[in-house]
């Protein structure tokens, strides 16, 4: 891939507008897990009501994820993006201003960060749009890195609750977000290459095909995986290893760093190396790693190193995933992202459910490391199945240039 093409290929304001956008974005939806300490001790809230508050806006994010992708399809993405953008900030700036005090308080503004959950079903389609089949994989890539705005979350939300109290983070958050609002209003620009909307009902029949499922299984560990562990890690390591929580959110946002940044990797390997290849390998090294850390190890820097390579696979993985969706499913990309997403936000709830319910029950986090290994197989069993298929049909090289 030349890079001076790649440049002067699409629309690199809408490209870079549309990784910030979801950067942000990502960065508030999460935000509660690297809090839920402070909140926690706070608000005496049992642990059933702090894990319900961490995992509440993943939840909501998969419910508002299709309707999302739906109205992407419809309308004019960046128009769609900026309306939900604009009724996060007012979440935020509300929750800020009332100096909210309850757990029925954080749910309903948990419940409404959901709705930052949904900046990939904008983000993906507007960028997509812009570039040819070649160079899908970078350019989804590099729009879809937007969990590694969960990194600023783990990084700085425990540090500025410690310094200024849990409920000033929501108020620090806006500050982003509005210049994010701004940057994207003058970068981004809808591509004139936009398919027809589609009828609702046929919507429900991309659903009804295989191939939907399978990419939703993919996604839903991969980029689930990784939105999970940011939820849950700061948890992790003050309750498994007994580290502060400004120290766990360190650790946490070394491990998530690596798998967000590496996501545009993921997709250059899915261009260079083909999508089905690519992640191949990286479910592979997921199960191991992951495998691993199921046995408690009780050295702390052992376990980082592991998770930093099993977090990094993660996103990769969800690069590489998205280099084959808008080939696969090129007239209905709109609504395919906002499912396929949908999906990843279900796989990032289902994670976390699982690792809190482990701990509940086993008072440990093992078993949630062993469902990561389990789905890394069946994701290697799911590829085995459809890739001769796959590579025979909408993916051969008579129908389109890239390597899949």
């Amino acid at each position: 891939m030349s890079f001076s093409r790649f440049l002067k290929t699409g629309h690199i304001g809408t490209l870079i507008s549309s990784f910030i956008y979801s950067d942000m974005s990502f960065m508030v939806w999460i935000m509660l897990g690297p809090l839920a300490v402070y909140i926690s001790l706070d608000l005496e809230l049992t642990e059933a009501q702090q894990y319900t508050m961490v995992t509440l806006p993943l939840l909501a994010g998969v419910l508002f994820r299709i309707p999302m992708g739906i109205l992407v399809d419809r309308f004019a993405p960046k128009q769609t993006g900026m309306i939900a953008q604009a009724i996060v900030i007012v979440v935020l700036f509300f929750a800020y201003i009332s100096n909210v005090d309850s757990i029925t308080g954080i749910y309903v503004v948990g419940l409404a960060l959901g709705l930052a959950g949904t900046s990939m079903a904008v983000a993906l389609p507007l960028s997509s749009r812009w570039y040819p089949d070649e160079y899908q994989g970078v350019v989804l890539g590099i729009a879809g890195a937007a969990s590694s705005g969960t990194v600023f979350a783990a990084a700085f939300a425990p540090m500025l609750a410690e310094a200024y109290g849990w409920r000033s983070v929501f108020g620090f958050a806006i500050i982003p977000l509005l210049v994010t609002l701004v940057l994207f209003y003058y970068l981004a620009r809808d591509s004139h290459d936009r398919p027809q909307p589609q009828k609702i009902g046929h919507y429900w029949h991309v659903l009804g095909d295989v191939d939907s499922w399978w990419f939703m299984l993919f996604y839903g560990l991969t980029f689930g995986g990784v939105i999970a562990l940011s939820s849950v890690m700061v948890l992790y390591f003050h309750l498994q290893y007994g580290l502060e929580p400004v120290t766990a959110g360190y650790y946490t946002a070394a491990c998530i760093l690596a798998g967000t940044a590496l996501r545009p990797v993921g997709g250059w390997m899915a261009d260079r190396y083909g999508g089905i290849r690519s992640m191949q390998n990286l479910f592979a090294v997921t199960a191991v790693c992951m495998f691993v850390v199921s046995f408690s190890i009780p050295y702390t820097w052992l376990v980082v190193i592991l998770l930093i390579v099993g977090t990094a696979s993660l996103g990769m993985g969800s690069g590489a995933v998205f280099q084959l969706v808008p080939l696969r499913f090129r007239k209905e990309v709109g609504a395919v992202t906002g499912m396929v997403g949908a999906a990843g936000g279900l796989g990032g709830f289902f994670l976390a459910w699982f690792m809190f319910q482990s701990k509940q029950l086993t008072n440990d986090f093992s078993l949630g490391f062993f469902m990561f290994s389990i789905l890394s197989v069946l994701s290697l069993y799911g590829i085995h199945r459809v890739k001769s298929r796959w590579r025979t049909t909408w993916g051969s090289g008579a129908l389109t240039s890239a390597r899949v």
